[in-house]
């Protein structure tokens, strides 16, 4: 029987372009399959598949900020990993990736918890936001698209790549 090998995973942040442009990728592939047999057979299994694949990307990114809470827990030694990782980024002096990451932190939260704590501190920033939020009155919805779910931030594909990119950027800061 051979001796196992001792595996170890590479790093978080090697591995988290990685995966998130394969797994849009494999979401876009997909949505363009069902988009065109939309045109064909317009009924509710098609366009429930459709929102599967939004919601798929909504579901990728708080998966990454989880993933990542949990690695900086287990290399800062710590129960917060994100406090942790924003008091680090203070006291190096990189205040505009603390604050980005403090936005895309909350942007998670919300996507999570919806209305809350979270909510009101980023209606309060709203404009300076890097993505876009549904403010109080307004929505999303554009007329004819049956892709749409019910999310309170714009999860599409550029605002997950800016997770990934993020969460390499404070790794990268806070783990080096």
């Amino acid at each position: 029987m051979p001796m196992p090998v001792n595996y170890q995973m590479h790093a978080f942040q090697d591995l988290l372009f990685r995966s998130t442009s394969f797994t849009l990728n494999a979401l876009k592939s997909l949505n363009n399959e069902l988009l065109d047999s939309l045109g064909e057979l317009a009924n509710t299994t098609v366009i429930k598949n459709l929102q599967m694949v939004q919601l798929q990307k909504v579901i990728l990114a708080v998966g990454m900020f989880s993933i990542f809470d949990s690695e900086l827990q287990k290399s800062l030694s710590c129960k917060n990993g994100f406090i942790k990782a924003r008091e680090i980024l203070y006291d190096k002096g990189e205040i505009k990736l603390k604050n980005r990451f403090e936005y895309f932190s909350l942007a998670i939260n919300i996507l999570k918890h919806g209305q809350g704590r979270s909510y009101e501190t980023l209606i309060q920033n709203y404009q300076l936001l890097p993505f876009e939020i549904i403010t109080p009155g307004s929505s999303f919805f554009k007329e004819g698209d049956v892709t749409e779910v019910d999310t309170l931030i714009k999860v599409d594909d550029k605002f997950v790549m800016n997770c990934a990119e993020l969460l390499t950027q404070v790794s990268k800061a806070v783990l080096d």
